[in-house]
């Protein structure tokens, strides 16, 4: 039975090292893919490296404007591919096998999202990321980060996919409008899922679709602006989805958010994380309200939030 075709889109900022050899993997890939590159570079970004070295790959750049992940991949995806949509991060290395195993996943468009597992590039035996799950005020997390890679067998499927490793079925994808263009950088792809499952889609977890993964490679852990840019898409989706309409789910969302802003202001020195909560509060005003698909959210409770943020300072 021949795979359906498929087209792996890669968003990247410096590209470089990173991508090429994210590139030169997907070359090796046992189902080849089509591949488009993402360019939010400054100037004329990674051109000059694909048209050298990578020139079956094509590029969809912005003018030298940085415009976010999502809007990247909305303008990629609708302007160049078919099939089934592969997201990929640049400093993912997938393995082999890693668009067949997606493709097996989808299930010729019977699944309309597949997660993808990334696998710590300083560990391979330990997992990054198998997806992602979130709790009832949307405090999400990395499915089985830190986890043996052995205890995929027999792991029950996520909310939805990381957008580090993930396929969409396109249609499925057009449907709900792709990514919310008004988060440039974090948590579009809990918004997606969260979408898509309100939408009646469901997820699955493909076991051997590995990639290595350099996490948070582009902005560091503990920059302001990744700081900032979490903070705006954490308060822009509370406001979207009314969590603090809700008086329970709102005094455990105001104690577990203070104490990573205090935690950053003391130990890091900033409170961008705080200004940026605010802004995206601020920029969901005029948002259209969404009930959150209560059914395949955890409940909410303080102590593993806690775990949760500390777990992110630890790594």
């Amino acid at each position: 039975m021949a795979l359906a075709t498929a087209t792996v889109y890669i968003p990247t900022l410096n590209g470089g090292e990173r991508l090429a050899a994210c590139l030169d993997a997907l070359a090796s890939q046992s189902v080849k893919p089509a591949v488009v590159v993402a360019d939010n570079g400054p100037a004329d970004g990674c051109r000059p490296m694909l048209e050298s070295t990578f020139p079956d790959v094509a590029r969809i750049g912005f003018g030298g404007q940085n415009l976010g992940f999502g809007t990247a991949l909305n303008r990629a995806i609708s302007a160049h591919g078919e099939g089934p949509v592969i997201l990929l991060n640049d400093d993912a290395r997938p393995a082999p096998a890693f668009v067949e195993n997606l493709l097996a996943g989808w299930d010729r468009g019977r699944v309309a999202m597949v997660a993808a597992v990334l696998l710590r590039a300083g560990d391979p035996s330990r997992i990054d990321s198998a997806g992602i799950v979130c709790d009832r005020t949307l405090t999400a997390w990395d499915y089985l980060t830190g986890e043996p890679a052995g205890n995929l067998e027999f792991a029950p499927p996520p909310l939805g996919p990381t957008g580090g490793g993930a396929l969409f079925d396109r249609a499925a994808f057009e449907s709900v409008g792709g990514f919310d263009e008004r988060i440039f950088l974090y948590y579009e792809d809990l918004d997606l899922a969260l979408r898509m499952r309100l939408a009646g889609h469901e997820c699955r977890l493909a076991t051997e679709a590995m990639a290595l993964h350099e996490s948070s490679a582009t902005l560091g852990r503990r920059a302001a602006a990744k700081y900032r840019q979490t903070g705006f898409a954490r308060g822009y989706l509370l406001r979207k989805y009314g969590i603090m309409n809700h008086p329970s789910l709102a005094l455990k969302t105001v104690a577990s958010d203070g104490s990573a802003a205090l935690a950053q202001a003391i130990a890091d020195r900033t409170l961008a994380g705080a200004r940026g909560r605010i802004e995206g509060w601020r920029a969901a005003a005029s948002v259209e309200r969404l009930e959150p698909p209560v059914e395949v959210l955890l409940p909410a409770r303080l102590g593993r939030q806690f775990a949760v943020r500390l777990n992110r300072r630890r790594h």
